[in-house]
């Protein structure tokens, strides 16, 4: 499952500079690493962003969205720990980038993201790359997947105000959540781990700014 060992799309050179201004940032898990050499980022931003898109940047994506910077995804990504059995719920799919990251570590990735065209924009560049193990969901992902919960991981692309209880009931005991918390303007990004009936935050990186998590459990209005 996953994308080709074997890029066939060029940029080769440019994800290699990428990986070692991510190494820069202070990650060195080379597992981790090696994820931002196998998934072309190019192929998941708008046509008029890839000359950009091998540079540690947030790129615009168009309806007021970002893809994020690689090398925060790669704090996500080091964090979370994916494992090939772990079930993945990612609330905000935007580009696909952070999907196919962790489809290519995890077993299943269940994706929800609220701008319909972004999704579908997301699974065309998925099938490009051949990941096939994400599913997509569009709607309010403050709520999460019931359906497919529990989750081993659940990573939130969105700024919330608090740790939405919907998406904490949907963790597996012994499951960790990724979610920036905070004000509009500035969040600082957690680390949630859940033990049985109890809960534990780490701060994984403070002052960080993110786009809003709109929906039921997030902000009503941003």
């Amino acid at each position: 499952m996953g994308p080709p060992a074997v890029d066939p799309f060029g940029y080769v050179g440019q994800r290699r500079r990428l990986i070692e201004a991510i190494r820069a940032s202070g990650i060195e898990d080379l597992e981790v690493l090696r994820l931002f050499d196998q998934v072309p980022r190019h192929l998941f931003l708008p046509e008029a962003m890839r000359a950009h898109a091998y540079e540690d940047a947030a790129i615009p994506i168009g309806y007021g969205q970002t893809a994020s910077q690689p090398s925060l995804q790669a704090a996500y990504l080091g964090a979370a720990r994916p494992a090939p059995k772990d079930s993945v719920l990612e609330i905000g799919t935007g580009s696909g980038y952070l999907t196919a990251l962790f489809a290519t570590a995890a077993g299943r990735v269940y994706s929800v993201e609220r701008v319909r065209e972004l999704s579908a924009r997301a699974r065309k560049a998925l099938d490009a790359v051949e990941v096939r193990n994400a599913a997509l969901l569009v709607g309010d992902g403050s709520i999460g997947w019931r359906k497919f919960a529990p989750f081993d991981i659940i990573v939130v692309s969105a700024a919330c105000p608090s740790v939405p209880h919907a998406l904490l009931d949907q963790l597996a005991d012994g499951g960790r959540m990724l979610i920036p918390v905070g004000a509009l303007e500035e969040q600082r990004l957690v680390l949630v781990r859940r033990s049985g009936d109890t809960t534990s935050e780490e701060e994984v990186r403070g002052q960080c700014a993110f786009v809003p998590l709109l929906g039921q459990h997030g902000w009503k209005d941003a």
